[in-house]
């Protein structure tokens, strides 16, 4: 098929083939490079998912471009269907074929009925420094007298400063409650989010690049604000940010304790195959894009990795470097160095990391540690939302706060003595392991 150099219309072109169920015409936009990891199938599985359910077609927005860096723009299409919206973004380049391909549910995020704004407040802050920095905020509990805190830590990717997911805001969700309950805590969007083609340039960018600046400067803002407790400093973090928060901890001693939500152990690289292993059971991913994950996966761990591997040939977009970075880190090592005490959370129903997998690593390394505290959430997912039933990607697209349990259980254990909110149970209890 032809490419089309304008942005818009190859979106209008997408949708229109979408909704004929023409896959093989799709899939003949595809740049090499989204070519090698999607298929038509895995357009046909998630149109299925998330647009067919929605009903018929009725209007579509307009279509928002922007740059991403010299040679790419996206463009983002908001699609109204009967029962439901649907935002598409793809990114496009010169040779007018798709390079990139996201839907997301469109969902408002609802503040979470444990958070009571009236009881805290929030301010800009910067953190980091140089051309790096980025915008964050600061949340306090309304009152006097020098309140604990958490250093708030996202997954992997670009997440902004709530952990944004579609209509899902996990680290809002955990400010405000933690807020609401005499917690103080600072977010902050990832670089990534804020400085995508400058560090499309920094091919030698790391995972510690991306956690440990960060977090030693929100620590020292935390250190010298009156309003907070020095010596009750914490680090939340939330999947790949619990997975760097041993290693953040290490880099500032000074950190009073950890909370590990979600906090995968085993080698990313592993993971990743074996979430597109899960995928591809379910009907969700193509079998091919399982074998290029696991030639992916295989390539990092080659004795010949270096900065210069081909990006295009290593899981995730991540670079050789950073690839080399995480390679040799292992957090439960790390973690098992620490004085400090760690309340590691897990939800049962993640599939991303697990409780066979990741947490029973962190069982066996630091389990036996009387100042270590194992929990796990039954009906919650990858996002601490609960639920029923196997997790998927669908899922995420709802809208849905972090379990009061858990916000609750994390405030408890950083200050046993500060002001609790109202304790809303959601038909389940974290079970200490």
């Amino acid at each position: 098929m032809e490419a089309m150099n304008d942005p818009a219309a190859l979106m209008a072109r997408f949708v229109e083939l979408a909704d004929q169920g023409r896959w093989q015409a799709i899939e003949a936009l595809f740049a090499p490079n989204l070519a090698a990891v999607v298929s038509a199938d895995t357009v046909r599985v998630v149109w299925r998912d998330q647009a067919l359910p929605l009903g018929d077609i009725r209007t579509l927005g307009l279509p928002r471009t922007e740059p991403v860096d010299d040679d790419l723009t996206r463009v983002s299409l908001t699609v109204s269907f009967a029962k439901g919206d649907l935002t598409i973004s793809m990114s496009t380049a010169g040779d007018g074929l798709l390079h990139g391909l996201l839907f997301t549910a469109v969902g408002e995020w609802a503040p979470p009925s444990y958070a009571a704004p009236k009881q805290f407040t929030e301010h800009e802050v910067v953190v980091g420094e140089g051309p790096l920095a980025v915008p964050g905020t600061l949340t306090v509990p309304r009152g006097t007298g020098s309140f604990p805190a958490a250093i708030l830590l996202s997954g992997g990717g670009p997440f902004d400063r709530d952990g944004t997911a579609g209509p899902l805001k996990p680290l809002k969700d955990l400010a405000w409650g933690l807020g609401s309950r005499g917690v103080a805590s600072v977010r902050f969007d990832k670089a990534g989010a804020v400085h995508a083609a400058v560090l499309a340039e920094m091919l030698e960018f790391t995972a510690a690049d991306e956690y440990l600046p960060y977090v030693r400067d929100a620590f020292r803002q935390l250190d010298q604000n009156p309003e907070i407790d020095s010596d009750r400093i914490h680090i939340v973090g939330h999947s790949m940010g619990a997975k760097m928060a041993p290693r953040a901890a290490e880099a500032e001693p000074r950190i009073a304790g950890l909370v590990l939500m979600a906090a995968d152990a085993s080698p990313m690289q592993r993971s990743a195959v074996r979430v597109v292993r899960y995928l591809a059971g379910l009907g969700l991913a193509p079998q091919e894009m399982v074998a290029v994950m696991e030639q992916q996966a295989a390539t990092v761990e080659r004795a010949d990795l270096s900065s210069s591997t081909p990006t295009e040939d290593l899981p995730l977009g991540y670079s050789g470097a950073y690839w080399l970075d995480m390679r040799g880190y292992d957090p439960v090592a790390t973690a098992r160095k620490l004085t400090q005490p760690m309340l590691i959370l897990q939800g049962g129903r993640d599939y991303q990391v697990t409780v066979e997998d990741d947490l029973a690593l962190w069982r066996a390394g630091i389990g036996d540690r009387a100042d270590v505290d194992i929990r796990v959430y039954a009906a919650d997912n990858h996002m601490f939302a609960p639920g029923t039933g196997r997790s998927t990607p669908a899922e995420y697209g709802s809208p849905a706060n972090v379990d009061s349990v858990v916000v609750d259980d994390i405030a408890r254990w950083i200050a046993p003595e500060a002001p609790r909110g109202k304790r809303l149970f959601s038909g389940m209890r974290g079970r200490r392991s």
